[in-house]
């Protein structure tokens, strides 16, 4: 009877091992690098967020102390001014880009 009663359990012990080794497998090839890519776009949108509110905060700082100190009286010329300036980094950085190979069509 005692042989009956460990063969079983060995059995059991044996296919429980391969269930857990299965779902260990599954686990680092599946789900750790789903997990991985949701972590990193939730963290990426968290940062964009912060960084678009600050912009927008030291934006309207500017603005407000440009015409307080500078241009009191003057909005026109902050405006203006500002403008210049975010037009000229738009020029440089479109001149800075790279184009995109062209497909040939055939």
């Amino acid at each position: 009877m005692e042989n009956s009663s460990e063969r079983p359990a060995d059995v059991v012990d044996k296919t429980l091992g391969l269930v857990d080794h299965a779902l260990d497998v599954f686990h680092d090839k599946v789900l750790r690098p789903v997990f991985l890519a949701g972590r990193t776009i939730a963290f990426g949108f968290v940062l964009l967020s912060f960084g678009v509110a600050t912009l927008t905060v030291l934006l309207v700082g500017l603005v407000r102390l440009l015409n307080i100190y500078l241009f009191a009286g003057r909005e026109w010329i902050t405006y203006l001014s500002l403008g210049a300036i975010l037009v000229a980094i738009g020029l440089v950085l479109w001149r800075s880009r790279k184009p995109i190979p062209q497909r040939k069509s055939s």
